[in-house]
């Protein structure tokens, strides 16, 4: 079980990395407002992830660096291709939107099960460190949900 966390934390690791190389590429597509703003803030909320995971890689006595996600570098090569297809405007930020909430929904995953193992390890602190993240990587899939119902999913529907 030990194993499994590490190998789960380092793939988080690499994960954050990736996403946070490809968030930059998506936001300068966007057209939205609210949508940009949800973007640069999740930016700098990654920022903190990632030095989240290193502060629990030093507490594992790990290098964070151990794993290559190949779930989120196919999940932005996805990105990417669709958006290669896409004319900037609504229907291109409601397509952002559904790429973002496909990374998301893969950290939630992962974040839950990096911290249900470090509870079950008695690793309290570190359960709590991914607890955090866990909660923020739900907020943000909450975020994107709201601006594409209120707003973008419409936009685009008119296009």
């Amino acid at each position: 079980m030990d194993e499994l966390m590490i190998h789960t934390i380092q793939d988080l690791y690499s994960a954050e990395q990736q996403a946070l190389e490809a968030m930059p590429q998506l936001a300068q597509r966007v057209q939205n407002d609210q949508l940009r703003e949800a973007f640069q803030r999740h930016q700098r909320e990654t920022e903190d992830q990632v030095s989240r995971l290193e502060q629990i890689a030093q507490q594992l006595g790990i290098d964070p660096e151990g794993e290559t996600c190949m779930a989120m570098q196919g999940l932005i090569e996805e990105a990417q291709d669709l958006l290669g297809q896409l004319d900037d405007g609504p229907v291109a930020d409601a397509a952002i939107i559904g790429a973002a909430q496909k990374m998301e929904h893969y950290e939630i995953a992962s974040y839950g099960t990096a911290r249900t193992l470090a509870a079950q390890a008695g690793q309290t602190q570190i359960a709590d460190l991914l607890q955090t993240t866990l909660q923020e990587e739900k907020a943000t899939d909450e975020k994107l949900t709201t601006i594409a119902t209120q707003s973008v999913n419409q936009q685009a529907a008119q296009e």
